[in-house]
């Protein structure tokens, strides 16, 4: 486990909604061709998972479609 450093100029953090000071990093490593998720609880980083440039189009087309349908369920929901 790693204590917390600055992020990179290229990057963010995103808290999760469990609180409990649980955040999501996302820093992009250009030199490296990738972009890593970390997981960090109270300022420590407790897990990483480095994903190729190549593939964040993939996960980001993931994410593009679970919200699509997310917003999709949440309108039919308000109509009913």
């Amino acid at each position: 486990m790693h204590r917390a450093a600055p992020l990179p100029a290229t990057g963010g953090a995103f808290l999760d909604t469990r609180g409990g000071s649980r955040a999501l990093r996302v820093s992009w490593h250009s030199e490296a061709d990738l972009v890593v998720l970390s997981l960090w609880r109270v300022g420590t980083c407790v897990g990483t998972f480095r994903l190729s440039i190549d593939e964040v189009p993939d996960l980001i087309d993931a994410l593009r479609e679970g919200l699509d349908e997310a917003y999709e369920e949440t309108r039919h929901a308000r109509t009913r």
